[in-house]
């Protein structure tokens, strides 16, 4: 059985060593989508086996399709698992060394489970652990089947939630205030980064000028991207995604253009996914993208009778270019290939989205590199920017200061009930959509006002065959000479032209014109001083007064634009 495995990787062989070492019946394996967890828990209960520790195995995941996806992996490696397991059969048969359930599984009858782990010594692997805190009853139900478990090993991506729910059987120790997760073996993206195990990440931020009518019969219009209240950012994030609007289309036309570059530079068989936040999204995004491209996208909507099918063929066949899926592709599953995302829901809790962009960075030859294009909005910017970050479980975390839950209003975007009128009477209007900025390695490169598409025909021409590094320094070069470029514009441009420009404009054209200005001058003055976009705004407020400037008068843009050229 042993022999049959492939060289470990050098966090699994430490990992293993740990595990090994210590003969304790819980460890907790914290290890980045992409990076092997699969084959670790896999080598680890090949070796329980073989030395009479355990005499079954119990592999609990998240969902249907996984369940199929370890039955192959543990098949690969000489583990007969039985992968149709149901809770009335009680037991499995002699041609299975044991089962693969689902967490709803185990949730259900935990009574059962716990007969099958009480008649034989079970190892159980408990996948993306952190499933096991999503409602009292998965929770209660795994700790009752496989609390008297000879072993458990936990694994997971994100060792994290937005809320408190403890998972079983994770250590947390006490720091300060709060109690947070421990790991027994922890292995991070920017440790398999490094180590060539996972791709790099290019975020493509768009924004654009974005407007919706409310409950009340307002319009209102925004660009995406600004310093805006929670409200506004989830209305104006909704009505970017509307597929009847020109965002989606925009924003899906430059994400199969960068496709194709990654397909004719090196990765033939790369394919493109688009996360919807719905059902009826995911069908309408894939109406666009046949228009698009020519070709019928695969489409999968949740656990759907054959999804498994679907995957797997578009997993097993280059040719088919485009996936768009709802949550189900969101974790867990495993299309290598997958090298384009493009991120069109308005979850924004830091597990969902580390889940979802994990689906990109699997490595599987030196210098590929993903791409995942996402609004521009900060809670996705942040993220982005903090992707090598480790995190824990927090239990017992301290409110924020103006006494907002900040997770209730995550989830609360998630389900895309920020306010009432994201239900009642809301009506999303028009959107566009423009490259505002560019994320990598935690640096943010951002763009001048774009008055064409060649800064981002250079960003989506990128290379796909670039180590992290070389990415690196392309970004850095070409930020350099977009700032100079942006320089050289705001000193040769004649205030009398900008004027008569002006004259032949509406108000509604002339306010949107200015906060584009505006907007230039605040990614200029961002590549000279490193402070945040948003920073600069907020200070442009503190010193001319007024809203934000979505809201602005023309005569307050002006203002803000004069001391801006002053700074």
């Amino acid at each position: 059985m042993l022999e049959s495995f492939p060289p470990l990787r050098a966090w699994q062989r430490k990992a293993l060593f740990e595990y090994l070492r210590r003969r304790s019946p819980d460890f907790l394996a914290v290890a980045t989508p992409g990076a092997g967890k699969t084959t670790f828990a896999l080598r680890i209960a090949a070796e329980l086996l073989t030395d009479g520790t355990v005499d079954a195995i119990t592999v609990v995941a998240p969902t249907e399709h996984l369940k199929l996806q370890w039955a192959q992996a543990a098949a690969r490696v000489g583990i007969q698992l039985d992968a149709m397991f149901r809770n009335a059969d009680i037991h499995t048969t002699s041609d299975f060394r044991g089962a693969v359930v689902t967490y709803a599984q185990v949730g259900m009858a935990p009574q059962v489970h716990l007969r099958r782990t009480l008649t034989r010594r079970t190892l159980v692997i408990l996948d993306e652990i952190h499933h096991a805190g999503d409602s009292r009853s998965w929770g209660d139900g795994v700790k009752l089947a496989f609390e008297q478990a000879e072993r458990r090993l936990m694994l997971t991506g994100t060792p994290f939630r937005s809320d408190e729910n403890p998972i079983p059987f994770v250590t947390y120790e006490r720091v300060g205030e709060v109690q947070k997760s421990r790991a027994d073996s922890v292995y991070g993206y920017g440790d398999a980064l490094a180590e060539g195990v996972v791709r790099p990440v290019i975020f493509l931020a768009y924004s654009g000028e974005t407007r919706w009518r409310t409950s009340a019969g307002d319009e209102l219009a925004v660009r995406l991207g600004e310093p805006l209240t929670q409200d506004l950012v989830a209305q104006a994030w909704r009505t970017a995604l509307d597929p009847t609007g020109d965002w989606m289309p925009q924003v899906l036309r430059a994400a199969h253009a960068r496709l194709q570059v990654l397909r004719a530079g090196g990765i033939p068989d790369a394919g493109g996914l688009v996360i919807a936040s719905d059902q009826n999204a995911a069908r309408a995004y894939a109406k666009l993208l046949e228009v698009i491209t020519g070709a019928k996208p695969a489409v999968v909507l949740s656990d759907e009778v054959g999804a498994s099918k679907k995957i797997g063929e578009f997993s097993a066949d280059p040719s088919r270019h485009w996936l768009v899926a709802v949550r189900m592709v969101s974790e867990g599953v495993d299309i290598p290939r997958l090298a384009v995302g493009v991120y069109a829901t308005s979850a924004s809790t830091p597990l969902y989205f580390a889940q979802a962009v994990g689906r990109f960075v699997r490595a599987r030859r030196p210098g590929e590199t993903a791409s995942v294009f996402v609004p521009s909005v900060p809670q996705l910017l942040g993220l982005a920017s903090e992707m090598e970050l480790q995190r824990d479980h927090i239990l017992g975390r301290p409110k924020s200061p103006d006494g907002l839950d900040d997770d209730l209003l995550e989830r609360a975007q998630e389900s895309e009930k920020a306010s009432d009128e994201l239900t009642k009477g809301w009506e999303a209007l028009s959107a566009t959509a423009e490259l505002d900025q560019v994320i990598f390695d935690g640096a943010t490169f951002g763009l001048p006002a774009m008055t064409g598409t060649a800064e981002e025909e250079e960003f989506l021409g990128l290379p796909g065959l670039l180590t992290a590094d070389q990415v690196s320094v392309l970004l850095s070069k070409r930020q350099a000479e977009q700032a100079a470029s942006a320089r050289r514009v705001k000193s040769s441009a004649p205030a009398q032209a900008q004027r008569e420009v002006a004259r032949d404009m509406s108000a509604a054209e002339r306010r949107i014109h200015l906060r584009r200005q505006l907007n230039a001058l605040v990614a200029a003055h961002h590549h000279r001083t490193g402070l945040p976009h948003g920073k600069i705004h907020s200070e442009l407020r503190t010193r001319c007064g007024g809203p934000p400037s979505a809201q602005a008068t023309i005569e307050q843009l002006e203002e803000r634009i004069s001391m801006l050229q002053t700074l």
